[in-house]
């Protein structure tokens, strides 16, 4: 069957010429078509041929209902293949725009009554459906980037975007899919779209009225998510406005972040947009709710650190001790485990232990030949019975044997100094006896006594031919006194035999400054304070970096801190040689300006003021993971203090 194209009207007969080949034309074939690969559904050439007599594009165009949905419905299936490309076929996207703008014009007047919605008109309702069906095509190809730009420059996106915003009731069940589509295609275009004052198409007026009036929260987020990227653009500055309804919307919405968090990220991204412009934020200071709306933003960022750990972190350095009873260093001696375990050992396997045990290496140790051969027949001369002695010769010639560093060596002189080098006696510190009598410079050889009632009265024996004299009591410089008060004196130096009890957590050392320090020292009062034994520190820390929405109510705190304190007279500049301030405004380094404000701008800053001291111990619960975050956070707790 075929048809006459004089029946139709000039535009469908034009189409309808190239839609409607000649037989011998579609029969003829045409082997260059043919390729090696399998060819599947989609990908025949007749559909994707980059030419005007697309079969597609021929049935788009054609104004017949069923060709038009086969079109529409193989296009809607081609735009989720990543080989296809709207540019590639001509006229394709005028074709997609030709419907929407139809409808935009002229299809909502046919659906702007109710029973309309129930029982449409059968050819309204194809037309409908193919402006949707266009619109979502559109859509989806504007998801690549490459279309997007198409989407902008090739065709009236914007122009048709404002008709179907200001024409379509977005109240209207028929008309809200069109306006979701419209958002979404706004969306696309917008990082690019620059809209002048007073410039037609200006959808940003028609987004501040459909805000405050909908109810439908698709039609919200989209108008919000739609505005902030307009408003984002530093080149669509002059379309902000501290009254637009959005802002009044954008607030009320903002305490269901604990029920709606997508919602409320949309108007978070949509106040930061409009809180980044700093007179649109000074204005936004005016406002009555600020105080609640700041807390608002801060509640966000602390219900978004719900994961924390606790962290602790030893701050205690290297601690020295010392016992806090008195301790002497003295030359070891053998004790008699060590000398009988040496007396069962032949010679010269007992010199060698013998060495091991009463001497150590040292650099700059020095014993005469003469004390080291005394010290060792000393020992052994009363069990020579039993051992035979080595000869001196022998056991200073053993030396070299145990300490590789050690020798015995001849130090010219007169007379000359027969030395052993390298070695030394081993010390050992032990505690001093408590009721040791120290006169005399520690010089007194009486025994340690029971008590401190007896060491008392053996030091009245020192004191009774004193008449005014110094302590002499170990290292004590006191100066010198009387008699009478040289032996009340002297009982400072005197343990008490009751000693104060001690508590359990107590440790039975001291702690000293550092590793060279000496103990005890004559004023005990000028010791340095040394390091604490046990400083932990433990504290609450995120598990996690915050969400983006956290991180977007932080920018507009910050973006209302820097307008709240902006404008202080007399601001100090921030360098090395001055303490920072926020309401620095920074040039170059050899021309440094501060911001001038009216009497608008101060009651504003003001404001913002009161509003952060209000919110500062609220904002002492926040912390965050990054430390640049949390600087910010400490610095707009520092400044918002000093302030009334």
């Amino acid at each position: 069957m075929s048809i006459n194209p004089q029946m139709l009207t000039p535009r469908v007969a034009q189409v309808q010429q190239a839609y409607y080949r000649p037989a011998q034309q579609q029969q003829q074939p045409q082997p260059q078509l043919r390729t090696t690969s399998t060819v599947i559904d989609d990908y025949e050439r007749w559909y994707m041929e980059p030419t005007h007599s697309n079969r597609m594009l021929l049935a788009a165009k054609s104004g017949i209902d069923e060709e038009i949905n086969w079109a529409l419905d193989r296009i809607s299936r081609l735009t989720t293949n990543e080989y296809f490309t709207v540019k590639g076929i001509p006229s394709l996207l005028e074709a997609l725009y030709e419907w929407p703008e139809w409808y935009a014009e002229e299809g909502y007047k046919a659906t702007n009554d109710t029973p309309s919605l129930f029982a449409p008109n059968p050819q309204a309702a194809n037309k409908r459906r193919h402006a949707i069906e266009c619109l979502h095509i559109l859509k989806s190809v504007g998801l690549n980037e490459a279309h997007a730009q198409e989407l902008l420059w090739t065709v009236p996106t914007l122009p048709l975007v404002t008709k179907l915003l200001e024409n379509l009731d977005p109240t209207l069940d028929a008309h809200v899919e069109f306006v979701l589509y419209a958002l979404d295609l706004l969306q696309i275009i917008g990082p690019s779209v620059v809209l002048r004052p007073q410039s037609s198409p200006n959808p940003i007026p028609r987004l501040n009225a459909i805000l405050p009036r909908s109810s439908d929260r698709s039609l919200i987020m989209g108008c919000f998510s739609a505005l902030s990227i307009l408003l984002s653009n530093p080149a669509n500055a002059s379309n902000l406005s501290d009254s637009a309804p959005s802002i009044d919307a954008a607030i009320r919405y903002l305490p269901l972040f604990r029920e709606d968090i997508g919602l409320v990220d949309e108007c978070l991204n949509f106040l930061y947009a409009h809180l980044s412009n700093m007179a649109m934020s000074t204005a936004f200071l005016l406002r009555p709710e600020i105080s609640g709306v700041l807390k608002i933003f801060v509640n966000i960022l602390l219900a978004d650190q719900v994961e924390l750990d606790t962290l602790t972190h030893d701050v205690s350095g290297v601690v020295h001790t010392t016992p806090s009873t008195t301790v002497i260093t003295k030359d070891h001696e053998l004790t008699k485990e060590e000398l009988d375990t040496l007396l069962e050992m032949p010679e010269p396997q007992r010199c060698y232990e013998w060495m091991k045990t009463m001497f150590v290496a040292k650099q700059d140790g020095e014993l005469t030949q003469v004390e080291f051969w005394n010290l060792y027949k000393d020992i052994f001369m009363q069990f020579q019975d039993r051992f035979p002695l080595l000869v001196a010769s022998e056991v200073i010639k053993n030396v070299n044997l145990i300490f590789p560093q050690g020798q015995a060596m001849v130090l010219p002189g007169n007379p000359a100094r027969f030395v052993v080098r390298g070695v030394d006696r081993r010390k050992d510190i032990v505690v001093a006896e408590k009721f040791k009598c120290r006169w005399d410079r520690s010089a007194c050889g009486t025994p340690a006594f029971k008590s401190a009632r007896e060491l008392y009265d053996h030091l009245l024996e020192h004191l009774k031919a004193q008449d005014i004299s110094p302590c002499k009591w170990s290292k004590c410089t006191q100066k010198p006194l009387a008699a009478a008060a040289l032996r009340v004196h002297c009982l400072t130096h005197i343990a008490s035999s009751q000693p104060a009890p001690q508590d359990a957590s107590q440790s039975d050392t001291i702690t000293l400054p550092s590793a060279t320090s000496q103990y005890p020292i004559p004023n005990p009062t000028t010791r340095p304070l040394p390091p604490a034994r046990d400083a932990v520190i433990t504290y609450k820390a995120p598990r996690v970096d915050p969400s983006s929405t956290a991180l977007t109510s932080l920018l507009c705190v910050r973006s209302l801190f820097r307008a709240s304190f902006a404008y202080e007279e007399a601001a100090p500049r921030h360098d090395a040689d001055h303490f920072g301030f926020p309401g620095i405004v920074e040039g170059n380094d050899d021309e440094v300006t501060v911001s001038v404000a009216g009497d608008r701008e101060k009651e504003a800053a003001r404001k913002g003021r009161k509003a952060f001291v209000g919110v500062c111990n609220l904002m002492k619960e926040v912390q965050l993971r990054d430390e640049t975050l949390m600087a910010w956070i400490t610095e707009m707790i520092d400044t918002s203090l000093p302030f009334p």
